[in-house]
């Protein structure tokens, strides 16, 4: 048995579906915060009893509601039923409650109660499940990944490829030509870049088999999914653009003390645009489509063997249209909404203070433009719904993923775990190895986690608040995580299934090429944040 027929069996043997792993995921973080030695709250709270008003004493800081958050108070004693305090503690989120009650003498005495861990554990994971902030974010990168799809079965983009088949005519030309392509659409849309490889793959495996030419299939199929190494470094980099939108911190951090020193956002001047990962795109540009061309000049090739198949998103001509069904099939109803989607979107950047510093990208607007080209380029609304039907299969798997992520780093952060890390990554490093043990430890992440976005809610808050503590560059920081998910999708073969499905292709035929693309790619990331 070959190293890579072990290679797939070892995945299959010690991962299950992605979803399994994200329960049990879940389940571990949940035994870890349990049995997590959390801070004491060493609370000491002393009532003194006049005849009619209590003074409480305490060496805390106390919510006593209405407003009032302070280490002492005074209440009317017939008022003592109305009393009642919380303490947060600073590292955590477990909380101790204080109220009053008589003794059999009739005195007022004070009573510290706290929630049983295991309940407290509970309603950390659950309202992090349901989170506003993360259920929005879930619905942004699906609509993602979905309108890139749609946008990859466009015919203007299926025009395009059967264009550029004729071109690839050798396997060294295939792998650098489709390479490249996939590579810059997935730096502007990771969803579209997904598609487009793979459709490009199979168009120029079907253009070989038509014209008897002898390609290296699997080379090229690695070839179609090398955009996954680019995108989260691109302008939809799930990590990327949620931090480029305000007030998106208030969502991700529960720690108040921490949240003070982050800023209200982090533009894509400051990631994207940095002259660092301008730098690690340029090289991804040219070196990975330079490494597969010669990996085409020396890999044996055959004619493929796959059915060719017709064009799944032809017009029906067949069917009689009547009345209102006439817009559903309009080219003229689909091109004016999607042209004047296109162009507000390019009127509110032009418009926007921040236009210079990209400020003006946040997801809400990239799925705006992505819906505003997907309409324009379906040709109807019909196209596009049947377009649209093919895509919405591809988010079906991080649907319930999502959710169950934001529950994991519910746990996480108000248990303070995350503190704990963050502190345990400040002793073992410093301002030269922290940015590398990030790239390590996220690309390790995203085997278990292989959405870059249930990622980012998982080991986001670890990064931020180790980089903040550290004094290191957050932008920096959070671009070592980005690097570390992107390079092992190359390992990770969740994000390959749909262009397995499209190209007819097997995992372990095209895992020889990304394993490659995979070790040169943590050399460009390495240099990068070593001379950044």
């Amino acid at each position: 048995m070959s190293f890579i027929d072990k290679y797939s069996n070892a995945f299959r043997y010690l991962l299950p579906n992605p979803l399994t792993i994200a329960f049990l995921l879940t389940l571990l973080s949940f035994s870890l915060a349990f049995f997590w030695p959390n801070e004491k709250p060493d609370l000491i709270i002393s009532l003194n009893n006049d005849k009619n008003v209590c003074t409480v004493v305490s060496n805390k800081i106390i919510d006593w509601g209405n407003g009032i958050k302070n280490d002492t108070i005074e209440f009317n004693k017939e008022d003592w039923l109305l009393i009642i305090g919380t303490y947060k503690s600073k590292k955590s989120n477990y909380v101790s409650n204080i109220n009053f009650q008589l003794n059999k003498q009739n005195e007022l005495i004070t009573v510290i109660k706290s929630k049983a861990k295991f309940l407290e554990l509970l309603s950390f994971w659950y309202n992090g499940l349901w989170g506003k902030g993360g259920l929005t974010f879930a619905i942004q990168m699906m609509l993602m990944l979905v309108l890139g799809h749609v946008l990859a079965l466009s015919k203007p983009v299926e025009k395009l490829i059967n264009k550029l088949s004729p071109y690839c005519n050798t396997t060294s030309k295939a792998a650098l030509l489709v390479t490249l392509l996939t590579l810059i659409t997935s730096w502007l849309n990771w969803g579209l870049g997904l598609i487009f490889g793979a459709i490009f793959a199979r168009k120029v495996g079907e253009y070989a088999i038509k014209n008897g030419l002898a390609l290296n299939y699997g080379l090229i199929g690695a070839a179609g999914y090398s955009g996954l190494m680019i995108w989260h470094g691109g302008i939809s980099g799930s990590s990327l653009i949620k931090v480029a939108e305000k007030g998106h911190f208030n969502d991700l951090i529960s720690n108040s003390n921490l949240l003070t020193k982050l800023p209200s956002s982090i533009s894509f001047n400051e990631t994207v645009f940095s002259s660092m990962n301008i730098t690690v795109t340029i090289s991804l540009l040219i070196i990975l489509p330079i490494i597969m061309f010669f990996l085409g000049k020396r890999k044996k090739a055959t004619v493929p063997n796959i059915s060719l198949v017709s064009s799944s998103n032809k017009p029906k001509n067949d069917v009689k249209l009547k009345g209102a069904e006439k817009i559903d099939q309009s080219i003229y109803f689909s091109s004016f909404l999607g042209s004047a989607m296109i162009v507000y979107a390019i009127y509110m950047a032009i418009s926007h203070s921040g236009f210079s510093e990209f400020k003006f990208i946040n997801p809400n607007y990239l799925n705006f433009s992505l819906l505003g080209l997907a309409l324009l380029l379906n040709g109807s609304i019909s196209n596009f719904l049947s377009s649209l039907e093919n895509a919405i299969k591809g988010v079906s798997g991080i649907l319930i993923q999502f959710p169950l992520y934001f529950g994991i780093m519910g746990i996480m952060s108000n248990s303070g775990m995350i503190n704990d890390i963050a502190f345990f990554f400040i002793n073992i490093s410093n301002e030269f190895t922290y940015p590398l043990f990030t790239l390590v430890s996220a690309g390790l992440v995203n085997l278990f986690v292989p959405s870059g976005g249930g990622q980012w809610y998982v080991q986001g808050p670890i990064v931020i608040q180790t980089a903040i503590e550290m004094k290191i560059s957050l932008s920096k920081s959070i671009m070592a995580l980005a690097y570390g998910d992107q390079l092992t999708n190359m390992l990770q073969p969740f994000w390959a299934l749909p262009l397995l499905g499209i190209t007819g292709l097997k995992a372990k035929e095209i895992l020889p090429y990304t394993l490659i693309l995979m070790l040169v790619g943590f050399l460009i990331f390495s240099f990068a944040l070593i001379l950044f």
